[in-house]
């Protein structure tokens, strides 16, 4: 049978900001600007809309939470909320007093964090109210690992804190009866970072995204490069972190127009990662060997988001203008989710060079 790609049916209306596979099935959230998120079964040749779930302002981003029927949103309305995807009941979590940019849940830890452009961040536990962590720069990116989570910020700063003493903080807080689902007041707690770094990339970070085998992360920015690090603080494992240009076309004028690369992906079981940009690429790439393994065909508009399902045999591609080229607004079509279908060795690494 041959490998497919498909293109979802009744895709969001205005731009996409997020998108997630569930970790135990096909299903997909997409975040849009259109004030909604999209749940679809793509299980199904084209896919099915589930449902959607209507929100009182853009939303920014998404992500499962303990099973498939949970998920979190945020977005322009500075509200964290729970939604049952099968009532489609929503909760109010806490609420910051800017957009919120981010959220990331880790299942092993039962932990919901939120990035604000406040400068904050917002953790939620079952255990405990809401906490509110103070940042010393606008969050741009947030990702988890088995044990780190990594906090991309403006002016190049970056804090990697520990999750399991990000946990153990909230236990001064008092026991939270009402479960997660309760709405309070974020409490303002002192979290150190386990580490401050400064980007390696010198311009605008756009996403972060960390490895599955918890060794370290890749960052991207606006200027068309892509930074892989290393959590180990040794001089030999910081000896080893690199970036490289990417995202970039000539022009007629034999001149590199430069696109920002909006999302990055790790596949969850090869450990290689997928980079999507303006220019409307996706590209495979092994880290670790540091090559590239494949580009896709271009895309029609600029890839805003990525990800791959849990069992690493597909891979969601959300495609929205980007505006690189100076239009403005969302022509009718121009916005799309495709799902493609991965060979078994598709995304497994070349190995070094």
């Amino acid at each position: 049978m041959p490998l497919v790609q498909v293109e979802l049916n009744s895709p969001p209306s205005d731009a996409i900001s997020a998108l997630r596979f569930a970790p135990t099935s096909l299903r997909l959230l997409v975040a849009s600007w259109d004030k909604k998120v999209y749940l679809y079964d793509t299980s199904s040749s084209g896919g099915v809309l589930v449902r959607t779930f209507e929100h009182r302002a853009p939303v920014l981003d998404v992500c499962f939470g303990e099973s498939d029927e949970d998920a979190y949103t945020t977005g322009l309305d500075w509200d964290v909320r729970h939604v049952n995807l099968a009532t489609g009941e929503q909760t109010v979590l806490s609420s910051h007093s800017a957009g919120v940019k981010s959220l990331a849940y880790s299942h092993a830890h039962k932990l919901l964090v939120s990035a604000s452009w406040d400068s904050s961040l917002h953790l939620h536990h079952p255990s405990h109210p809401p906490a509110s962590v103070s940042l010393p720069a606008k969050p741009f990116s947030i990702s988890f690992s088995a044990s780190k989570l990594v906090v991309a910020m403006a002016s190049r700063v970056l804090h990697i804190y520990d999750l399991e003493h990000l946990v153990s903080a909230l236990s001064s807080l008092p026991s939270n009866n009402g479960g997660i689902d309760s709405m309070s007041v974020a409490v303002p707690i002192e979290v150190e970072p386990w580490q401050r770094r400064e980007s390696s990339l010198r311009f605008m970070t756009r996403a972060v995204a960390c490895m599955p085998n918890d060794a370290g992360y890749a960052s991207s920015s606006i200027e068309g490069r892509v930074a892989v690090e290393w959590f180990d603080p040794s001089p030999e494992s910081q000896g080893r972190k690199y970036a490289f240009k990417c995202h970039r076309q000539p022009s007629s004028e034999g001149i590199d127009v430069v696109y920002p690369v909006n999302a990055l992906a790790f596949h969850p079981g090869h450990g290689t990662f997928a980079s999507g940009g303006g220019d409307g690429l996706v590209l495979l790439w092994d880290g670790v060997a540091k090559r590239r393994i494949r580009q896709y065909q271009k895309y029609g508009s600029s890839v805003a988001a990525l990800s791959f399902s849990g069992d690493g045999k597909y891979l969601a591609v959300g495609i929205s203008p980007g505006f690189e080229d100076g239009k403005e607004g969302t022509g009718e079509g121009s916005v799309k989710v495709f799902i493609r279908e991965l060979g078994e060795t598709e995304a497994k690494g070349k190995g070094s060079k």
